[in-house]
């Protein structure tokens, strides 16, 4: 395991994102998408789907997996890569749940390119 971070912010408590939900988080790099699963694990992605940058934080959440609302694309909330036949990856950042409460790296955000 790597060294601690200090750049861990929070962001919300975990109840404030429904099971199989999302949120959308605006940042002076641009837009990042918490999502948490149905058994309350958390992943934050770029909101933007590789394919036509569809709004990932209104997706359907499934599984470890969200599919964009334009395009019905599924991304790997893990990884970020488009699955199935589909090409393309999103930038993912860490995330964790601290005493009920969703925090990010925000180191991270900072070296994320802004459109």
């Amino acid at each position: 395991m790597s060294a601690q971070s200090d750049n861990w912010i929070d962001i919300a408590a975990l109840d404030a994102v429904p099971q199989r939900g999302a949120r959308l988080i605006k940042t002076a790099h641009g837009c990042v998408a918490v999502f948490r699963t149905g058994i309350d694990e958390v992943y934050a992605l770029d909101n933007a789907c590789p394919h036509k940058n569809g709004p990932l934080a209104d997706g359907i959440v499934h599984g470890k997996a969200v599919t964009c609302p334009l395009h019905n694309w599924v991304i790997s909330l893990e990884t970020g890569a488009a699955q199935g036949a589909d090409t393309g990856q999103v930038a993912t950042y860490p995330a964790k749940v601290v005493d009920g409460r969703i925090q990010i790296d925000a180191s991270f955000l900072t070296h994320r390119g802004v459109a």
